[in-house]
């Protein structure tokens, strides 16, 4: 097609060539537009992170980091799915969220995994309990109260955990609840001790119950970081999750 009419005084565009400059002028706009949201993004300027954790570390770890985050990148929209322990993993695999935090689990091939945090589990009992006097509690001493556990793979890989050093009859819980909040609930309402993680710590300040730490044996629970292996991480979820270790060091 011509373009360009030619002659020995003067070039113009022919009519073809009129609407082939509209088009092409159109699309260098648009390719500048697209170039200008890049840099955004390399800059951290705009960005969008999701994260799937679990339900309790959902409401009282990541608050404060999401925060303490929007503080420095206001530009960058930061959204928490949160969900059941099970499920973080699935979010993951399904690309619903840029990376899962959870506990070890057994994951398919298209994720990869990297160390997180692993917290000491403390025991939880409510103000002016016999266990205040301690200033360590050992499982043994928890063990002698009703016990509010969660029930499920934390119940089994606790048993596992305790098996050489604790009775695994002295550590039969009372009630079993599905998520640690109701847990705490139940400890506040006077029903029994608990042991969580220390990332908790939120939710047990909001019920006023003590906190001490669970010894003899010290168990620990490893978190890690899922992530699609063949994904890579955008600039936004990259500095966030780097924001979030530093954050989490606490909680080691």
């Amino acid at each position: 097609m011509q373009l360009v009419d030619r002659s020995t005084r003067r070039n113009r565009l022919s009519d073809v060539g009129r609407e082939f400059y509209d088009v092409a002028h159109g699309v260098l706009r648009e390719l500048d537009r697209a170039l200008e949201h890049i840099d955004d993004l390399r800059r951290l300027r705009r960005g969008i992170v999701r994260v799937a954790t679990p339900q309790l570390m959902a409401s009282t770890l990541m608050p404060a980091a999401v925060a303490a985050f929007n503080r420095t990148h206001p530009q960058i929209e930061v959204y928490l799915a949160d969900c059941p322990v099970e499920e973080v993993i699935k979010r993951v695999v399904m690309g619903q969220v840029d990376f899962g935090i959870g506990p070890q689990r057994s994951v398919p091939g298209a994720l990869t995994t990297t160390p997180f945090i692993a917290s000491p589990f403390i025991a939880v009992f409510p103000d002016g309990h016999p266990l205040q006097r301690l200033k360590q509690v050992r499982w043994q001493d928890l063990a002698r109260y009703p016990l509010i556990l969660l029930k499920g793979e934390f119940a089994d890989q606790l048993g596992r955990d305790l098996f050489e050093a604790v009775d695994p009859d002295a550590i039969r819980p009372r009630h079993e609840v599905t998520f640690m909040s109701t847990a705490l609930s139940l400890v506040n309402a006077g029903m029994g001790v608990s042991a969580c993680l220390p990332y908790a710590q939120p939710l047990i300040d909001l019920y006023r119950l003590q906190a001490r730490p669970l010894v003899e044996p010290e168990v620990r629970r490893h978190f890690f970081i899922y992530t699609r292996r063949y994904a890579h991480l955008s600039p936004a979820a990259e500095v966030f999750l780097s924001a979030l270790r530093a954050g989490a060091t606490g909680y080691l």
